[in-house]
């Protein structure tokens, strides 16, 4: 429940148009909503902006269909990441009109659509293999309301594919950069522009990568000014603080 529709129903109870009793079946889910294994914030999505985001991994079907079904009684937009194909066969059985992103592995369902805001997110990968990382940032960052382009495979092995991106580089607001192996890239990409630059470490690579505690170190260590680094793997984490700073921009400008 998101403050328009409080804001609708308020005045639905003021024009006489809605009944105390209908007003207060409506509003008794807030602020959480107790389903025994799980607690459901129902102010989320007034308090950020967006609702609960579901992290399947670790949770039962039969856990995830009743948050589904929970989600959609309140008429509001889901993201659930970490799905398997069969949790979204789950989900497509109770909510038709639910979108699988393969790459990224996330379910995203759409009632109300959210108006584009501000400039472009832009979300890089290193490799082919950073991909499905750096796509769970971008479908985050589209479902919460951002223009997102991407670009893929230009990591430092072979500089001049970034170099041909550079139009693109400069274009966007923040820039999220998905880097494994040594996770050189979001310092070069850094040193190019005077925006937020997100740093994604993945356990993508050899041994010495430890899983991503390589890339993740070293991006912590950049020494380009503006980067900022979140979990490994963290494509949601990533894209959900590219739409924070966009949308604070879009805020401030004039």
């Amino acid at each position: 429940m998101d403050s328009r529709t409080i804001k609708e129903l308020l005045e639905a109870v003021r024009g006489g148009t809605l009944g105390v009793a209908e007003a207060l079946e409506r509003l008794k889910r807030l602020p959480f909503e107790d389903l025994g294994f799980a607690k459901l914030d129902r102010h989320r999505h007034l308090r950020q902006g967006f609702p609960e985001v579901v992290l399947c991994s670790g949770k039962s079907p039969e856990q995830i269909e009743r948050i589904v079904q929970s989600h959609l009684s309140a008429e509001a937009n889901l993201l659930a990441t970490r799905a398997s194909p069969e949790i979204f066969e789950r989900v497509k059985g109770i909510a038709p009109n639910a979108e699988y992103h393969e790459a990224s592995r996330a379910i995203t369902i759409v009632n109300a659509p959210v108006p584009k805001t501000g400039g472009t997110v832009l979300v890089i990968s290193a490799g082919t293999a950073d991909i499905p990382v750096a796509e769970e940032a971008a479908v985050t960052a589209d479902i919460l309301g951002n223009r997102v382009e991407t670009t893929y495979d230009v990591g430092v092995a072979g500089i001049h594919r970034l170099f041909g991106q550079a139009d693109k580089i400069r274009e966007a607001s923040v820039l999220i950069v998905v880097a494994g192996m040594e996770g050189a890239l979001p310092s070069v990409v850094g040193g190019l522009v005077d925006k937020p630059v997100i740093g994604v470490p993945t356990s993508t690579g050899y041994g010495a990568n430890f899983a991503g505690i390589t890339p993740l170190l070293a991006m912590l260590n950049s020494c380009a000014a503006g980067v900022l680094v979140v979990n490994i793997d963290n494509g949601f984490g990533a894209g959900y603080a590219a739409s924070l700073i966009n949308h604070l921009a879009a805020k401030a400008s004039p």
